[in-house]
């Protein structure tokens, strides 16, 4: 396990990344239900792009975004992944750390690992990953009260991140440990997926589901940074009733699907905490690796 963890990692990723376009979730793109003129071949070439530097073996974390976003920006033509490297790399550089209490890691392992990763941030993570953030100049980003983005940063990226943690999902894992994805991620990954043999249909009903649940816990900070609070609460809202529903209509949910992107409202923020719950699964359970969904498999 512990000689083919770089390998099961960079799997994991692109497993994850594969899993976010398969699953047909309203708002976001996937393999059929392109929008926000994107298509889920370009979140696939990024994934690909990305793989080797994320998981970088030796490199920093803030190394592994700037390579990664400049990668991908280069593979698909626009932003595709930004927020997904944000959060997949450090978890891939603790999970490259982790020395497991049992023959594989737990979610506790992951953690332990994860906190000395965020302690060890500096300055130098902070400038990679602005020149990262910058390049791939997500919509909505506007600007801060401190340590701005277009700014040179003075803090390390744990500091950095801190300061938007009250305003943004991705810099609040930074700040909290990441105990939204290990946690409460997790948690509703595995308890959707606890209901029989894993398989492609019910793998991709537990990504809907952990989706919804973090759509209806936390407003998306990509629809609040483009639309305003108000409406990313009234999308949380909306999740809500969906995730208390046992049966989920896809015809229902295609039409919600529509009518978001109509509107040009993307739940991508919600995306990319699914994602990075996805690959904490798969390197803490690389079983889950067996089961996968391609372009040419039926998705919803």
């Amino acid at each position: 396990m512990l000689e083919a963890r770089p390998h099961l990692i960079e799997q994991a990723f692109v497993w994850a990344c594969t899993l976010d376009v398969a699953c047909a979730k309203p708002g976001n793109v996937s393999f059929g239900a392109p929008g926000h003129r994107m298509t889920a071949d370009l979140f696939i070439a990024s994934a690909q792009a990305a793989r080797a530097a994320l998981t970088g073996r030796g490199t920093s974390v803030g190394e592994r975004i700037e390579r990664a976003v400049s990668l991908s920006m280069s593979a698909a033509g626009c932003n595709t992944n930004l927020g997904i490297v944000l959060l997949c790399a450090p978890l891939a550089h603790a999970f490259e750390a982790t020395q497991p209490t049992h023959a594989t890691p737990t979610a506790h392992d992951a953690r332990l690992a994860l906190q000395a990763t965020l302690s060890r941030l500096d300055i130098a993570d902070a400038r990679a990953a602005y020149r990262a953030i910058a390049l791939a100049n997500p919509g909505g980003l506007g600007d801060a009260p401190s340590q701005n983005v277009g700014t040179e940063p003075t803090v390390d990226l744990l500091s950095a991140m801190a300061l938007a943690s009250d305003r943004d999902s991705i810099a609040r894992q930074y700040a909290n440990g990441f105990v939204d994805v290990l946690g409460f991620g997790l948690t509703q990954f595995r308890a959707a997926l606890d209901v029989g043999p894993v398989d492609q249909p019910s793998l991709l009903r537990a990504v809907l589901r952990t989706w919804l649940g973090f759509l209806s816990h936390w407003p998306d900070s990509h629809i609040a940074r483009k639309h305003g609070i108000a409406l990313a609460r009234q999308v949380s809202d909306d999740a809500r009733v969906w995730h208390a529903q046992a049966e989920l209509d896809p015809v229902e949910l295609a039409a919600w699907d529509n009518a978001l992107k109509r509107g040009g409202i993307n739940p991508g923020t919600t995306a990319d905490l699914t994602v990075a719950t996805l690959f904490a699964a798969a390197c803490l359970d690389p079983s889950l690796l067996r089961v996968t969904c391609t372009p040419a498999e039926s998705c919803m």
